[in-house]
């Protein structure tokens, strides 16, 4: 009976350590919501020094919003560096995929890049970032000069986020380079509904206007 108060003191440690490594991560992603991405960069690193040392378990949670924050920071060779060590944990993780995708895409390797993001449709088809990936793979496509699939891929992103006027003015353009000039007017006036201030969205309506009355 005496062992009692000392098995209820390690059961509250216990309780105190996860409750404490639960509110580290809470405050990590909570850093990362409120923009302050160098805060929530730091949480993410001391979270992964515990996972190494073995006093906290393996979670991908640390990776991703250190993934998401480095990304904000334009930090894309470190954001590539731990999404690579995170996927040694889980490789089918969508939210580092898609980590390592955008941070490819800056980073200018859009090969790799194009990979990511078409593995991530395979692993999460309606994933949270479903949107963001198709609409990288649509600008890949244009700089590839692969138009009618990167007006595929836009129109597919904006199918899933409708109110992103600046992926309107990019699938005009995907469809303007492609020379379906109708449907690039029908993009650019959606963009201009929403924002009547997009520049290249005026400019693009321009153009196929006039190509349209040429006809």
């Amino acid at each position: 009976m005496r062992y009692k108060p000392f098995i209820a003191i390690l059961a509250l440690a216990a309780f105190c350590a996860a409750f404490i490594g639960a509110q580290d991560k809470q405050d990590a992603l909570e850093k990362y919501g409120s923009g302050q991405f160098d805060d929530a960069v730091k949480i993410c690193l001391a979270e992964l020094d515990a996972q190494n040392a073995g006093t906290m378990d393996k979670n991908m949670d640390s990776y991703a919003v250190l993934g998401w924050s480095l990304l904000k920071l334009k930090r894309y060779d470190e954001a590539v560096k731990y999404g690579e060590l995170g996927r040694q944990i889980s490789k089918l993780d969508p939210r580092i995929i898609e980590i390592l995708g955008e941070a490819k895409f800056y980073n200018g390797k859009t090969a790799e890049s194009l990979k990511l993001f078409q593995e991530y449709i395979g692993v999460a088809p309606e994933g949270a970032r479903i949107d963001t990936v198709y609409y990288f793979i649509g600008e890949i496509y244009i700089m590839q000069g692969s138009f009618n699939l990167a007006d595929i891929a836009m129109t597919t992103a904006i199918y899933h986020n409708p109110n992103n006027a600046n992926w309107w003015a990019r699938t005009g353009y995907a469809r303007e380079m492609a020379k379906n000039y109708q449907t690039a007017l029908d993009a650019y006036n959606q963009c201009l509904k929403l924002n009547p201030q997009q520049g290249d969205a005026q400019r693009g309506k321009d153009r196929v206007s006039a190509k349209l009355k040429g006809q």
